[in-house]
């Protein structure tokens, strides 16, 4: 189901890889995201979607220009917060990021998500890597 663990493109593959991200709050998510980032040696633009507000400073305050972060109400993204979801990646993909991260506060429907994520259209867009957990 996970079609590249270490989020490595294959030769020829244009699709943006896609990360989701799962943890116990906001802030541990983001964390976790911005831990990544700093011990990446990757390249090129990368966009993070964040499910809800983290509290206090978040750790992704500082990123470089070519990183661009979107927050979207809570909501499980498959169910109630799937069109939110669907427009807000929709307009990130227009930038052409290298990588997105998705920070989903309720992992209860991992794999719905995943599979809608794998279904036309985003099939040709994105390629899902392992889940980085907080």
């Amino acid at each position: 189901m996970h079609s590249d663990p270490g989020g490595a493109a294959g030769a020829g593959d244009a699709r943006t890889a896609l990360t989701l991200v799962t943890g116990p709050s906001a802030g541990l998510r983001e964390a976790a995201i911005a831990a990544h980032l700093s011990d990446s040696h990757e390249t090129g633009a990368q966009a993070i979607i964040l499910e809800g507000l983290a509290s206090g400073l978040s750790p992704l305050a500082d990123l470089p220009p070519d990183q661009t972060v979107a927050r979207i109400a809570p909501g499980c993204l498959c169910c109630t917060g799937n069109l939110v979801l669907r427009v807000t990646l929709n307009r990130l993909l227009r930038q052409r990021p290298r990588r997105i991260f998705v920070g989903v506060a309720d992992s209860g429907h991992l794999d719905q998500l995943r599979s809608w994520l794998q279904s036309e259209p985003y099939d040709q867009l994105l390629r899902l890597t392992s889940d980085l957990k907080a």
